[in-house]
Formats: structure tokens, sequence, C-alpha cells
């Protein structure tokens, strides 16, 4: 099975999967559940990269098949809602064309995570991460290279933070790590707000007030 095999809870006692599509997401979940006071390992929370959501469809089905009582959710691209779709159905989920891939658990980013992120935070913020992970130098040499000149700030953070898979997984985290609960974008409030729907069933009351705060900020995001 893709990525589950890496797991940081008990492969036979997982209550929530959370999917996504490559290592920087989940490292951002990691982070997002650092964030909301998740403890993974406690609640019996797998976070999974899938490697590409064209592997969705492996994923969910083998852990539907390991794991039938257990829960999924999982972020994915907008453009690449089709593939959800389709893995959701050969996991045996009867979702029909016009459901809402919310209502089954799956969350969107208009473009991709790191975009969502750059937009939450601004681009000064981003641009302390890099100086942070002393690549600050690099990113100016990279805005004045003459087919990024004329591109917008936080196009050219976006496409910088992609140049590199190492790159992209470590300021994954420490993009999340910068955000407060306010304001956190919207997949990774739903996201977080699923985590704590398992988290929940063990009373603790700081995860319930941070679940109620999470909900409050899903609702308004819904009426934007």
């Amino acid at each position: 099975m893709i990525a589950l095999a890496e797991s940081t809870v008990g492969v036979m006692s997982i209550r929530l999967l959370v999917l996504v599509e490559g290592d920087s997401d989940a490292n951002a979940v990691r982070a997002l559940a650092d964030l909301v006071g998740c403890d993974l390992r406690v609640h019996h929370i797998q976070i999974c990269s899938a490697g590409g959501v064209t592997n969705f469809s492996q994923v969910l089905r083998e852990f539907a098949r390991a794991h039938p009582k257990a829960r999924f959710c999982g972020m994915y691209d907008l453009a690449e809602q089709q593939h959800v779709r389709r893995a959701l159905s050969n996991a045996a989920v009867p979702i029909a064309a016009q459901d809402s891939l919310e209502s089954f658990g799956f969350f969107a980013c208009v473009a991709d995570l790191e975009e969502e992120l750059i937009r939450a935070l601004g681009a000064e913020a981003v641009e302390r991460v890099l100086e942070a992970q002393d690549e600050l130098v690099s990113f100016r040499r990279f805005q004045a290279m003459p087919q990024h000149r004329l591109t917008a700030v936080d196009q050219q953070l976006r496409r910088f933070l992609g140049t590199r898979a190492t790159r992209k997984i470590r300021s994954a985290r420490r993009l999340v790590e910068r955000l407060d609960l306010d304001r956190l974008p919207r997949p990774l409030v739903q996201l977080a707000t699923r985590m704590l729907e398992v988290a929940s069933t063990t009373p603790d009351p700081s995860i319930e007030q941070t679940a109620k705060r999470l909900r409050l900020l899903a609702a308004a995001h819904a009426e934007r």
C-alpha cells in the first residue's frame, strides 16, 4: 500500500486517514495537526502521501478494504477533482456526478497548497521563511531572471518553491507554522476540523475549544 507503511501510528489502529497528493502536502498537514493541538499518534490519525493524485484510487481502495470501519478525508488541487471522484467510486463510495467532494471529506486548493499558503501569509512573511532557510538570496536571483521579472511576486514565490522538491517539503511545514487559526486557508480549516472530530471522541477541553473555533472559521469561509 502506497506510503501507509510509513505510518506514525499502528497500521491496525488507524481511525482516520488523511490523504494528500505529495510529501510537501503531508508535511503541511502534520504541521497543521501540531498547530491545532491534535496528537496524530494518540488519536490514531494517519497522514498519507499518495505520490500523486492518480494514486488516490489505489490507496483508498486498499485502505477501505483493510480498515472498513475507519474514516478518510483528503486534500487535492481543484484541477484534479476528476481523479478524486474516480478514487472514491473505485473505493465503493456511492458518489453521484452532482455531489460535492466536500461532503465526502475531500477539500480543494484552488491552484495548489503553496498558492493557498502564500495568499494567507502574504509575500513578506513567505520571504522571511526563505530567509530563515538561507534561500532568500537564491530567490532574489530567481526574481532577476528575464522570464520572471514581470511576474507578480506571489507567483514568483510559488514557482520558486516548486523548483526543488526538498525546498517545497521543508517550506511547507514552516509556512504553516507561521499561521494562526484565523488565517488558515479554507482547505486546511476543513481538514483540521475533520481531524479534531476524531480527536474529540476523547474528552479534552482544549481540543473541544479549538474544534468550535474551527467550525466558526469554516462557516465564515463558506459565506465568502
